[in-house]
């Protein structure tokens, strides 16, 4: 990314030393840091405070990232493992009658296969959003295109919440499907020995 290079220029340009520049814009100089050295990236709050201590406009403090941001926000990798995830929990409905039919309870046991797997694409999915942090860029892009939604995005930002509400969701959409297919193979084994 672009950004750490700008950020370097302009912070030099201006004569701070890291710490200074951290302490202009409440956070530590290790931050300054990892920002400079790519490896992380700053929140919209903070990209704001940068350009207004440097006098420059927020597209030009992250010129060249904007096309950047908007592909990993829209990658396919974190689509492959959604559709992997959805793929698989689609896959227990399907084979989750015939193999309790066929297998008893037995059958049971190619379902939590299924269901390991669809978890193991949901978390690598969550993964990727957050290794490449996929709600920065979003609300970068968003203010940057002028969008009015900018509220709603900031407030997912806090992590703790987030965090819980993705483990939620996706525990619970696994539960679910994992339910829907008990009761389906339940139901089919009671109706294959009624009739």
């Amino acid at each position: 990314m672009n950004f750490s290079k700008q950020l370097k220029k302009y912070r030099e340009l201006n004569k701070l030393s890291q710490e200074a520049l951290a302490e202009k814009i409440y956070v530590t100089r290790q931050t300054i840091s990892k920002w400079e050295n790519d490896k992380t990236y700053p929140d919209l709050q903070n990209l704001i405070a940068l350009s207004i201590l440097f006098d420059i406009s927020l597209d030009e403090l992250v010129k060249g990232d904007m096309d950047k941001m908007k592909k990993m926000i829209n990658h396919d990798d974190m689509y492959k493992d959604t559709k992997g995830m959805l793929l698989f929990l689609v896959l227990m409905l399907i084979i989750g009658a015939p193999s309790v039919i066929i297998w008893g309870k037995w059958g049971f046991i190619p379902l939590v296969f299924l269901w390991v797997i669809s978890m193991y694409f949901a978390f690598r999915a969550e993964k990727f959003k957050k290794q490449h942090d996929i709600k920065t860029y979003k609300e970068i892009v968003a203010f940057s295109e002028g969008n009015s939604n900018l509220d709603e995005l900031r407030e997912q930002r806090d992590q703790k919440k987030y965090l819980k509400e993705k483990t939620l969701i996706v525990l619970l959409f696994a539960l679910v499907m994992g339910m829907l297919a008990l009761i389906i193979g339940l139901t089919t084994v009671f109706l294959m020995n009624f009739f």
